[in-house]
């Protein structure tokens, strides 16, 4: 919808306008929205890989939609992103937006979705972080600001196994000593007898979205993305955590003992077969 207005109002096309009013302003020099990718920056072109580690076919997907998925960048232009948006809150600089519509568009709308990004305390305090995560064939990143300050990361993966994403947010954040970013939370694994977990095995239903638990020697895995497989661990007979996530989870059982599901956040996973 955002590129069928800026083409209509302006009479531009949509990677010519953004180039010319967003991308070079920002000092991005090397991204494009052009689709398909200019030929001399082909050369600067990541191979995209699926969860099995198979290249994506002809190296990446041409997206039709520029303004939703055909931005080409890189790390170090998408922080001049963040960079520009800090010092506009701040009231330092107007490349792009003036410091009132850059308050605007990090102020969140409903729950915690602003204009084109998402705001909130990651936990209890008073600075509050604007993050977008992004997600191609065969390409994850995320990029996360803190709107009260100038902490910052990008981090991109030419995968579709986006796992390792958050995993290196939390890092950063412990290096750097980022505030009101990340927590470590100590969880203490507990071993839980096969009989138990063999109950636990099944196929399950997360609002639409086909979810399965399987077992190997190694444990319990739960599969929700593509290829991925998520190594459950126990910290009781019922209650679990997965690295790649941030929530605590927990198997239900009816008043005969029979697994239904499971829970987190508030949100129910329904067990779809009976064991």
């Amino acid at each position: 919808m955002s590129q069928l207005i800026v083409t209509d109002v302006t009479q531009e096309p949509y990677d010519m306008y953004m180039k010319k009013n967003v991308l070079e302003p920002l000092g991005m020099t090397s991204s494009s929205y052009s689709q398909p990718p200019l030929e001399a920056n082909n050369s600067l072109l990541a191979t995209g890989y699926k969860t099995d580690g198979k290249e994506v076919s002809g190296k990446f997907h041409i997206y039709p939609e520029q303004a939703a998925a055909g931005l080409w960048t890189n790390p170090s232009d998408l922080a001049r992103y963040i960079i520009e948006t800090q010092l506009s809150y701040q009231g330092k600089s107007s490349k792009v937006l003036t410091p009132g519509m850059t308050k605007l568009r990090l102020t969140p709308v409903i729950d915690d979705a602003a204009l084109g990004t998402f705001v909130n305390s990651r936990v209890t305090g008073s600075l509050k972080y604007f993050n977008h995560n992004g997600g191609n064939e065969g390409f994850t990143c995320t990029s996360i600001g803190c709107r009260d300050n100038g902490e910052g990361v990008v981090i991109m993966t030419n995968s579709d196994n986006g796992s390792i994403l958050e995993e290196i947010a939390n890092s950063v954040a412990i290096v750097y000593n980022w505030k009101d970013y990340y927590l470590p939370e100590i969880k203490k694994v507990v071993n839980v007898d096969d009989s138990i977990t063999a109950r636990y095995t099944g196929k399950y239903d997360l609002n639409g979205t086909g979810i399965s638990i399987t077992r190997s020697d190694s444990g319990l895995y739960l599969n929700a993305v593509g290829d991925l497989n998520w190594h459950i661990y126990f910290t009781s007979d019922s209650d679990f955590f997965l690295r790649e996530i941030r929530a605590s989870l927990r198997f239900k059982t009816d008043k005969d003992n029979n697994v239904t599901g499971f829970s987190f956040n508030g949100i129910t996973a329904t067990r779809t077969d009976s064991k």
